[in-house]
């Protein structure tokens, strides 16, 4: 806690310290030898030497190191790869995770979220039981000794210290496993009758199995099943959908909610304060930020700020710079600065999941902040989602259509469709011009999905489970439609 206090008065050296050692550590590779990392001494001339990087343009210096290649963009041979889906044109994204990042950035990410939950907690009994850590799986990297290939979790759950195994539960073999229904139902059996104190994961994934143990333990709440559980630390995706269903399966008192910001490429974010949602961005990891202005993403010389540079209440694209030998690499992730000293932020969105067909700049924040309040007003609760555009017709008429998969459903569609609209209205002033007087955007419409339409969707993908993700908003209709296939419209 005494080092994390330096990050209330001393953020820009903490980052110039994360800098210099990044520079050092990598100038003996390909791509430091490259980019002229020796005669780099401090942030402008990093930035005049080292270009913005996307998967793309690491892509084949990343595939040369998953065949065994050394001293490339990191030192020495990787042998981890996180694989990730999302913002490339590739099916998977395999994120190089080297020993430096699973120690410097990945377990230094989780030592500090418990840190942080006992100084805000210090009569917890966190450790009196276990852990529920809800894990991927991994499979063998083009069958080099030792490399994998897999999901994050998967990755750190293989390399953990041994004695964190004592607190775990599942057992390694269940934890790993890749078919996701199957592992459900192990983790259940094998979890039931265990001291659970805690549990970490995505709260879909993490949902499905505690809903699980309630079918087997016939119990109406989650603490009559784990009455010592005080503590879910969430993250990889927003957690306002699955708050209330989560809040009527544990209605226990001392239960305790904590986001973390943990992704393949890095770990970026704890929330400290349980009063306030925002994260604390994390600056004496391994790793380095920078930050791109939303309405400049994608120009060809867009304007780049380090830490120091940002202000609040700007969407920003975060550059990242790592351990990993991701150099200057665009996430993919929104997020925006809520104060400074210290710097704390939200995450709004990805830089792909976005709507705006007609102008109307609706990002993923503003989706999880309306339907918040549609769910809220109308006492419902939604299980899975996603919208996209419906193009002009011949008459000029455009919409957006959400697909939403209902876990608790209105009792009346339009007045929940009513509300939705109206709220975004009120949040984002682009959409609001968009929608005056219908005549650009039309209201939005829901279509309602049948129950485990999203997860079959993933199935069908070989998706299911793990660190996998709905894209929630999307500028065409590719996967919309396939959904929409799916559930018979």
């Amino acid at each position: 806690m005494k080092e994390l206090e330096k990050y209330d008065f001393d953020a820009e050296g903490l980052q110039q310290n994360a800098l210099r050692r990044l520079i050092s550590k990598g100038q003996n590779t390909e791509y430091g030898i490259k980019h002229l990392f020796n005669t780099t001494k401090n942030y402008d001339q990093f930035i005049q030497n080292v270009p913005l990087n996307s998967y793309e343009t690491l892509k084949s210096d990343i595939d040369r190191m998953r065949h065994g290649e050394s001293d490339i963009l990191w030192p020495g041979v990787v042998k981890w790869y996180a694989k990730s889906s999302g913002t490339t044109n590739d099916k998977s994204k395999f994120i190089p995770v080297s020993n430096d990042g699973l120690h410097r950035i990945h377990y230094r990410g989780g030592a500090d979220v418990v840190a942080f939950y006992l100084f805000n907690n210090p009569k917890s009994h966190l450790f009196d039981g276990c852990s529920l850590i809800l894990g991927g799986s991994h499979a063998s990297n083009y069958n080099l000794p030792g490399s994998l290939v897999g999901d994050l979790s998967a990755i750190l759950i293989e390399n953990i210290n041994p004695l964190a195994n004592l607190f775990r539960v599942p057992k390694k073999g269940t934890a790993l496993l890749s078919d996701f229904e199957v592992k459900r139902d192990r983790i259940a059996h094998e979890t039931i009758h265990k001291n659970v104190t805690n549990i970490s994961g995505v709260p879909s994934w993490m949902l499905s199995i505690l809903v699980r143990v309630m079918e087997l333990s016939g119990k109406n709440h989650l603490e009559d099943v784990w009455p010592n559980l005080e503590v879910f630390f969430h993250g990889g995706i927003a957690f306002t959908p699955y708050r209330k269903q989560y809040e009527d399966l544990i209605t226990s008192s001392k239960m305790h909610y904590m986001e973390t910001y943990n992704a393949s490429e890095g770990f970026f974010g704890i929330q400290n304060d349980p009063d306030d949602h925002s994260m604390l961005l994390m600056l004496d990891y391994d790793e380095f930020y920078e930050f791109i202005p939303m309405d400049e993403f994608g120009a060809d010389q867009p304007t780049v700020v380090p830490l120091w540079g940002v202000e609040t209440g700007v969407n920003y694209a975060m550059v990242i710079t790592t351990s990993c030998g991701l150099w200057r690499y665009t996430i993919g992730d929104t997020i925006q600065f809520t104060s400074k000293n210290p710097y704390k932020f939200i995450i709004t969105g990805r830089t792909k999941y976005f709507i705006n067909a007609f102008g109307e700049e609706l990002i993923m924040d503003n989706a999880e902040k309306g339907l918040a309040y549609a769910c809220e007003k109308t006492g419902t609760q939604v299980s899975e989602y996603t919208a996209a555009p419906v193009y002009m017709d011949n008459k000029a008429h455009c919409r957006h259509q959400w697909l939403i998969e209902f876990s608790k459903e209105p009792s009346d569609l339009q007045e929940f469709t009513t509300i939705l609209d109206k709220r975004l209205q009120e949040i984002n002033s682009d959409y609001e011009a968009k929608r005056f007087h219908d005549i650009t955007l039309q209201p939005l419409e829901i279509i309602k999905a049948r129950p485990n339409l999203f997860n079959d969707w993933l199935r069908s993908k070989g998706k299911l489970g793990g660190q996998h993700k709905v894209p929630r908003l999307s500028n065409n209709r590719k996967n919309i439609d396939e959904l929409l296939a799916m559930n018979g419209d």
